[in-house]
């Protein structure tokens, strides 16, 4: 035979054929944790997603949906505009799985005590599959709060909305199955600084109508079925709801300017977009812009938190099972000390994001608990402004793992890495989340109370979590140069948090060496530099997917 026709040796195989939601025990145990007897019921309920996520035709749909991107129809073969985009089979297909599973708006009209935190779960488990059909799935879930400020209007969108149907295509909404949401607030010339928007809202009745004209500067999954956008009405800046297609059947006066061409994933179309005239349902008061879309904004950036964990949890899933059945000088990859160090601080890393991702999601299923409501207002913009931007720095080192075969697009870890700045950008960067936190703790004492009361519940377990906690009620009593010192605030706050919660609810080897790293800084700036004496086997063992072996 010849040599080069022979089966190649010392290679990994895909990883596929597993359980997504069963084989990550982080993820299982703060189900468990957090929705108490009905976790073991819940966990079951995600079975058939986990499979599917693991399963090589998950895995080919993803890679299909970004090697053939979106395209752009902005007239029809006889040159009426359309503005429409078309995209690729596979996407379709995993926004049909997205939806049917109930990752959409469903939560919110479920009558169970635990369906925030099991669509937190089933998020992070799909998310992994690919990335960009989940913009769209988010901002479908993310509307449902903000529409809620009018009864009328909530009772028009939310059914719809909360549809586990995927019913694709430009329609008049009462005609579908099931309806899709978007979003456009930032501008060109504002970005975060949306009270500098410039679109104008002109009334065109007394019953709430306008007309908008302006622009829009990011405008993703433009062939959804209904936008929130913001607009300067006579009053100031106000929030107004957006349809696609008209109740008449007629195309919304939305003329899509161009898709973008960004970093990360190929599969979403995120688009800049134009308003001529565009008809528009006011949602709240105008002037009270900011104010109405503030639950979606949180609601979004829960999201953000989520796809992180999960892009984390992708990434070492892939790297510890490479590294398991890759040898190297002698033996197998992780079972060499330096290695076997690297996959657990990138799994602490990913548990720590898990466990609290989880944590603030279980809030949501509390909406009449004070306590709950102000953990998960001031947790989402912790856990936003440091899990996101730990991401990057996790995914490289995480590649590395894989090597040369990590570097190549076929391995999936390439678009893992470019998907991976997204979440810390998106609803609000670094600086706005870091300044959020800030204003939520001078604005609201019920949120920093909610911080302290949740890591005060772990106080007297760990010297070292207590010491941190007494550095953030140091750094907070100085109010000298504070805006100087918000990420240093806000980062240190999160990991208080995340130690807290691992020390209560995680496992006991994890928690040692977050604190050991993380909270009393007894490590290397750099994965792989966990201190001695952590029982690091353990952590790598409990984060290695068992796929079909």
């Amino acid at each position: 035979m010849d040599p080069f026709q022979r089966a190649p040796l010392n290679q990994a195989r895909p990883l596929v054929g597993y359980d997504v939601v069963e084989h990550d025990v982080a993820l299982t145990d703060a189900v468990r944790a957090y929705a108490g007897e009905a976790g073991p019921a819940v966990i079951q309920s995600l079975t058939p997603l986990g499979v599917l996520a693991g399963s090589a035709e998950a895995r080919e749909h993803g890679r299909l949906a970004n090697e053939h991107a979106p395209r752009l129809l902005v007239n029809d073969r006889f040159g009426k505009r359309i503005d429409e985009v078309e995209f690729h089979p596979s996407w379709h297909w995993l926004m049909d799985k997205g939806i049917g599973y109930g990752l959409g708006a469903t939560p919110w009209l479920l009558d169970e005590p635990h369906a925030h935190t099991r669509r937190a779960a089933g998020f992070i488990a799909w998310s992994q599959v690919e990335q960009g059909h989940m913009c769209p799935i988010t901002m479908t879930y993310a509307v449902v709060p903000a529409l809620r400020v009018d009864e009328g209007l909530a009772k028009q969108w939310v059914d719809g909305l909360a549809s586990t149907s995927y019913d694709f295509g430009l329609r008049v909404p009462t005609q579908k199955a099931g309806l899709l949401a978007g979003m456009g607030m930032t501008e060109k010339q504002g970005g975060s600084d949306l009270r500098s928007n410039v679109t104008v809202a002109r009334p065109a009745d007394a019953h709430g109508a306008y007309v908008l004209n302006g622009h829009k500067w990011f405008t993703s999954a433009p062939m959804n079925d209904v936008f929130l956008m913001l607009a300067q009405a006579p009053g100031g800046l106000t929030c107004f709801v957006v349809p696609r297609v008209l109740p008449d059947g007629s195309r919304n006066s939305l003329r899509l300017v161009r898709l973008k061409d960004k970093l990360g994933n190929r599969s979403n179309a995120s688009s800049e977009i134009e308003l001529d005239d565009a008809y528009a349902v006011r949602l709240g008061d105008e002037g009270r812009g900011i104010r109405t879309i503030i639950e979606m904004v949180s609601a979004t950036r829960m999201d953000c938190v989520l796809g992180s964990a999960s892009i984390m949890r992708k990434a070492v899933a892939e790297a510890s099972w490479h590294t398991s059945q890759r040898t190297a000088f002698g033996s197998t990859l992780a079972d060499q000390p330096a290695m076997t160090n690297v996959l657990a601080d990138l799994a602490v890393e990913s548990e720590a994001a898990t466990i609290v991702a989880m944590r603030l999601a279980a809030a949501t299923d509390r909406p009449d608990d004070s306590h709950e409501q102000a953990l998960r207002r001031i947790g989402a913009a912790l856990a936003k402004f440091w899990v996101c931007k730990r991401a990057p720095f996790m995914v490289a080192e995480a590649l590395e793992c894989l090597g040369g075969n990590g570097y190549v697009e076929e391995s999936g870890m390439p678009v893992l890495f470019r998907e991976s700045p997204l979440n810390s950008i998106w609803e609000g960067s670094g600086n706005v989340n870091a300044l959020d936190v800030l204003r939520a703790l001078t604005r609201e004492p019920e949120s920093l109370d909610a911080w302290l009361t949740e890591v005060g519940a772990a106080r007297g377990i760990d010297a070292r979590l207590d010491s941190a906690v007494n550095d953030v009620l140091a750094d907070l009593a100085d109010l000298q140069d504070v805006e100087l010192r918000a990420r240093r605030i806000a980062g240190r706050m999160a990991t208080c948090l995340q130690g807290a919660l691992l020390l209560k609810d995680g496992h006991p080897a994890v928690a040692d060496a977050f604190c050991a790293s993380r909270l009393a800084g007894d490590w290397g700036g750099t994965f792989g530099t966990l201190p001695r004496g952590l029982d690091l086997r353990a952590i790598v063992e409990r984060t290695t997917p068992q796929a079909a072996r």
